[in-house]
């Protein structure tokens, strides 16, 4: 009898997911046809686990800090874990939850999985995961192909410059860039604000001061670019809707039915 393969690399999925929000309190907890949508979100995480059996072992938990989503991720069978500090940024809870339940259990990559994204799907964390177990990246993150000019003036739509050959990202902005000097191509990509990070890259990550530009900008992947690290990115073939507003939830809800 053939023995059962047994994965040696190692992936975390953590996703931050607080109850405060100026814009949306209770987000977290909101139902999205039917189920929540931490719940959709955990569910998908969880769903890569079978898809990466054969090459890596995968878990995946949340990290609040309050007692409601906490409890709410129980009920369905969620791993949970609680970190009450008042930080700045879910990265920051992220590596603190990394540092305190799980650091000894050497992972390879410890990937940051927004809470508000319900149409990110298991198909999308697996790409994401081979392609930085195979890349020479720091940070790994995703893009998508766009060519609307409403979106490409949005500022909540975030832009970067990135190389399809290398998958190599060069800035990040609110801006639409890259500039269209002679008016060629429509074209431009969409950061999908996904990220994995070696553990060296998230420690270094976190004990950076912010940069310039990140608080210019209000995006923390530029201090990543200005200390050094290299950020890569893949791509993703169908745009998710971030759940940011009450409005924001109309246009998941309409997606999922």
């Amino acid at each position: 009898m053939l023995e059962a393969f047994i994965p040696t690399a190692q992936a975390l999925v953590l996703i931050p997911a607080r109850y405060a929000s100026t814009r949306f309190p209770g987000k977290p907890l909101t139902l999205l046809a039917g189920k929540s949508m931490i719940e959709r979100v955990y569910s998908q995480c969880a769903e890569a686990q079978e898809l990466l059996v054969n090459s890596f072992k995968l878990d995946v938990a949340v990290v609040t800090d309050d007692d409601r989503i906490e409890a709410h991720v129980k009920s369905f069978g969620g791993v949970v874990h609680r970190v009450d500090d008042d930080v700045p940024s879910g990265t920051q809870r992220v590596s603190l939850a990394w540092q305190r339940f799980y650091k000894q259990e050497n992972y390879d990559h410890i990937i940051n999985v927004q809470g508000d994204e319900p149409l990110f799907f298991a198909d999308d964390l697996k790409k994401l995961i081979d392609f930085h177990a195979q890349a020479p990246f720091d940070i790994a993150t995703m893009v998508h192909k766009c060519s609307d000019d409403e979106g490409f003036s949005n500022p909540n739509r975030v832009k970067v410059v990135w190389e399809h050959e290398s998958g190599r990202c060069f800035y990040f902005s609110r801006a639409g860039i890259p500039y269209r000097r002679e008016n060629i191509s429509k074209e431009w990509h969409q950061h999908v604000g996904v990220y994995s990070y070696t553990p060296v890259a998230l420690t270094k990550f976190v004990e950076s001061p912010a940069s310039l530009y990140e608080e210019l900008e209000c995006l923390e992947q530029l201090r990543a670019l200005a200390v050094g690290m290299s950020i890569g990115a893949t791509t993703i073939d169908h745009e998710l809707i971030g759940v940011d507003t009450p409005e924001d939830k109309e246009r998941v809800e309409g997606v999922l039915s």
